[in-house]
């Protein structure tokens, strides 16, 4: 098999999104629905932040109270590093080590659109197949 160069041959898409007014309840729903572990934040499609599944955890359910009027836009980190479908996919593992993410989306240059999101996951199934990572973001979910 031979190993992906770019990252459009390794990324999610199309992405699942949802606007930064999206109650944090919704979101919560939806990746237990789409069984993933990050939304996209998107005004008319160009990226606004990323909130994963321990975001909702750490910055919204950890502070306790009534979460039914919170915003996803609360919970979500907008200081986005993104990578270009057409990057090699080198540049992306670069990027996770560099920044420490786990999570990169991928936007259309041309149009400041999301149109897909790469994961470590993602990476690992395709860069490395034995690895104990690859086989547990390979498997079905136990959810």
């Amino acid at each position: 098999m031979a190993t992906a160069q770019m990252v459009r041959d390794v990324m999610t898409a199309p992405p699942i999104e949802v606007s930064p007014q999206t109650y944090v309840a919704d979101v919560a729903r939806r990746m237990r629905d789409e069984d993933i572990g990050a939304v996209l934040v998107t005004e008319e499609g160009h990226p606004r932040g990323l909130v994963t599944d321990r975001d909702l955890t750490v910055r919204i359910l950890a502070e306790g109270g009534d979460v039914s009027g919170v915003h996803v836009e609360d919970a979500c980190s907008t200081d986005l590093t993104t990578v270009t479908p057409d990057d090699p996919v080198d540049r992306a593992v670069g990027l996770m080590r560099e920044k420490a993410v786990r999570r990169l989306p991928v936007v259309d240059p041309e149009r400041d659109r999301v149109v897909g999101i790469v994961s470590l996951g993602d990476l690992a199934v395709e860069r490395d197949t034995d690895s104990a990572l690859s086989e547990i973001s390979a498997a079905e979910p136990n959810t």
